[in-house]
């Protein structure tokens, strides 16, 4: 591992972050000294980004992007990794739910895939949570086929160029955004494996929002959008950015 940023979206996180930052830190001492953390603050309307601003004084690495209004989490979450700036980019959320060491798991396979994902083995959420992703997960592989068994985890490392290549692609800016990176990236031909998480942990601040109703249809309503979409575009160009990769 040459170089990696880990980009996160919060929205108000600000009982994590500071946590999640030097969990970070922590992580990376062990697998490169060339690493940056950028947190996109989604209009939070705690002090997040206050407390990031504070800590960049003593973490260098530290970015902060703001964005003025709540955006959405698929806009949180692309937008950090459109600012990635090393060679691979690795993406989870800033609510501390995973144990973070264990993305060497993924980087042992980043040498096969082009975008390695994680599936939550066990899922530590409430019942409901739990349901409705599996119901997420029927709905978005029903509609587009197979790209992975738990889509919308956090947890994804992939090489710089399916970043680059799917920087204009994807549209979607809220919890629809997983699903349509994962399809658009297995339209271009980019390899994907996945990759059992264990440290899957309970949330212990903060409040999650994607149960809310505001959430869960513009969630319906990307995904009709982008199959009507998809329906109406050219297959795209195949990429064998491994290959590539291998040769370099």
């Amino acid at each position: 591992m040459k170089s990696i940023s880990i980009a996160m979206p919060a929205y108000n996180e600000a009982e994590n972050i500071l946590d999640m930052v030097q969990d970070v830190v922590d992580v990376m001492k062990d697998i490169t000294a060339d690493f940056e953390i950028i947190v996109v603050d989604d209009g939070s309307q705690d002090d997040t980004a206050v407390v990031v601003q504070k800590m960049q004084q003593s973490v260098p690495q530290l970015k902060l992007v703001q964005h003025e209004v709540n955006q959405g989490y698929g806009t949180a979450v692309f937008n950090g990794l459109k600012h990635a700036t090393k060679e691979t980019v690795f993406f989870t959320d800033s609510d501390r739910q995973f144990d973070l060491s264990e993305i060497s798991k993924l980087i042992a396979e980043l040498n096969e895939a082009d975008l390695v994902v994680g599936y939550r083995s066990p899922r530590r959420d409430p019942f409901m949570r739990r349901l409705n992703g599996k119901g997420w997960s029927w709905l978005v592989t029903m509609l587009f086929g197979y790209t992975a068994r738990d889509i919308d985890c956090a947890f994804k490392l992939m090489h710089r160029d399916v970043v680059d290549y799917l920087r204009d692609e994807v549209t979607s800016g809220g919890a629809t955004f997983s699903a349509e990176f994962l399809v658009r990236a297995k339209r271009a031909g980019f390899k994907i494996k996945e990759v059992p998480i264990l440290g899957h942990r309970p949330r212990v601040a903060g409040s999650p929002t994607g149960a809310k109703l505001s959430v869960i249809l513009r969630a319906f309503r990307e995904l009709v959008q982008f199959r009507v979409s998809l329906n109406q575009e050219p297959p795209p160009s195949r990429r064998t950015a491994v290959s590539d990769a291998a040769a370099q």
